[in-house]
């Protein structure tokens, strides 16, 4: 059998990435072969990202990138914040926001394509990340808006390290204007959305089934006033509209003055960029969001291993 060296594991740590005895096992399973040790931990790795799937990955990091008239934002989650702050962790994530710029907002696609830096697709190079690191790990989700002429600007609330935080927003705004110009106002418009949330872009956007419900719930609160059906119609569509302006980023006011509603801040920027400017989508990604997290109630778990 050959002789397990300090090089020689060190050399398979290089090549895989994965843990010092890990490494140093998987050259003992093929008497020192460094290519074979690197499928034996493959398996080993595919067989650990199976066992962790089922935990729960709320952490992570969103990213925000950006290239020419695109723009992509993207969601991998992990179980805990600490992973946040990997280096391979962020490079990952960094390396799917490149993939996405080409590829699009497909997830499975993203998976599918090769990863930069690597020599493995993205799902692999996953997979390879979940061994190495021993957490549950997600592309979760992808999202890529793009305009003719233009720019869509970026921006990353609380950033951890450049491009990626908690927080990340794009803004897609057409126009054939300074482009210099336009990066700022849309850094200002995704800031404004960071902190407005809004849900929807415009009127016409609106999801009608939340409208029907809004509407519905307007209508029930006016009717307990007692007031004739005609005030009541009044006081439901004064109110859609005051709906209208918390979740349509349109008609939401600016946070940046509070009284300039963004519709009429992106008119306005025409005179400066010197043409007109449309503001065509918007996205907002915030870390684990829609997630259910698992409510651990440590007191009863600690009881619960003191009972057995």
């Amino acid at each position: 059998m050959a002789e397990i060296t300090a090089a020689l594991v060190k050399e398979l740590r290089e090549k895989s990435g994965a843990g010092m005895m890990d490494c140093k096992k998987a050259l003992g399973e093929t008497a020192g072969d460094v290519e074979a040790a690197i499928d034996w931990l493959r398996k080993k790795g595919l067989a650990a990202a199976a066992k962790k799937a089922g935990r729960v990955a709320a952490e992570g990091l969103v990213a925000v990138a950006a290239s020419g008239t695109k723009g992509v934002a993207v969601e991998v989650n992990a179980e805990t914040d600490f992973v946040g702050r990997n280096d391979q962790f962020q490079g990952f994530v960094k390396a799917v926001a490149q993939v996405a710029l080409d590829v699009g907002s497909d997830v499975d696609a993203i998976k599918a394509a090769a990863c930069p830096g690597a020599d493995k697709s993205v799902a692999d190079q996953l997979t390879a990340l979940i061994a190495t690191i021993g957490e549950n790990m997600n592309l979760r989700r992808a999202i890529r808006l793009e305009v003719s002429a233009g720019v869509v600007a970026t921006y990353m609330h609380s950033a951890t390290a450049p491009g990626l935080g908690k927080i990340g927003v794009l803004v897609a705004l057409e126009s054939t204007g300074d482009k210099a110009k336009l990066e700022a106002l849309g850094k200002q418009i995704a800031m404004h959305v960071a902190a407005a949330n809004p849900l929807f872009l415009d009127v016409s956007s609106v999801d009608t089934t939340a409208l029907d419900r809004e509407r519905a719930v307007l209508t029930e609160q006016a009717q307990a006033s007692g007031k004739p059906a005609a005030v009541i119609e009044k006081m439901v569509e004064g109110r859609v509209r005051k709906y209208y302006e918390e979740v349509c980023l349109l008609e939401q006011v600016f946070v940046i003055d509070q009284e300039t509603k963004i519709s009429k801040v992106v008119e306005n920027a025409a005179k400066d960029v010197g043409a007109p400017v449309k503001l065509t989508g918007f996205a907002r990604f915030a870390l684990g969001e829609g997630i259910e997290k698992e409510e651990k109630d440590f007191a009863a778990e600690v009881a619960a291993q003191l009972g057995g």
